[in-house]
């Protein structure tokens, strides 16, 4: 299980790059949610440093033409899950990260209010990796143990809080195994 340090709101075995796209939550919120997204820049591909690019402000719109459409977003994630299940963390959990957009979850809106945004390095039509599926668990076991009412909610996708308009994590997500994973863990413990 990984460790995050409520104070700080850091985990202790993540590389911290920090972005600059976060603000404070509403006042008496607190992580209630964990929002699963799957991203891959450029399209379809993995490695190199375009989604740390992204979420600080740095892709250079020359590099692929894809990064002309979104070099001027302003977004961003809690954390980050590449193939290897390195774990990149750009927003301490305890503020507000930009990753949910408009959403919603049971009747309550602006989901970034209330959530911790995770993305896992991949696409809606591959598989996601062994490792990732891990440090995701281990992650979760951590998030749990520091902000007990997550555990109160189900761990939901992107699609599920704004369906219509996202499809990630994509169908190829394993529900069912990450699922089984934070079951036995809580058995153990």
């Amino acid at each position: 299980m990984y460790q995050v340090d409520v104070e700080s709101g850091l985990c202790k075995q993540a590389e911290f790059i920090e972005s600059p796209n976060y603000d404070e939550r509403p006042q008496g919120s607190r992580p209630e949610l964990i929002v699963i997204h799957g991203i891959s820049l450029p399209p379809k591909q993995f490695g190199g440093d375009a989604i740390t690019q992204l979420f600080t402000n740095r892709l250079n719109p020359e590099e692929d033409p894809y990064f002309e459409k979104i070099h001027g977003l302003k977004v961003s994630a809690h954390a980050l899950i590449r193939r290897n299940g390195q774990l990149i963390q750009y927003v301490p959990f305890h503020f507000r990260a930009w990753h949910a957009g408009l959403s919603y979850f049971e009747g309550r809106e602006r989901c970034n209010d209330f959530s911790i945004g995770i993305e896992l390095e991949g696409t809606d039509e591959t598989c996601y990796t062994s490792s990732q599926y891990h440090t995701l668990s281990d992650l979760i076991k951590g998030l749990w143990q520091a902000y007990p009412e997550l555990k109160s909610n189900p761990v939901v996708g992107h699609s599920d809080i704004a369906p219509g308009r996202k499809t990630d994590p994509g169908a190829y997500f394993q529900w069912a195994s990450l699922e089984r994973m934070l079951e036995e863990s809580s058995k153990k413990v």
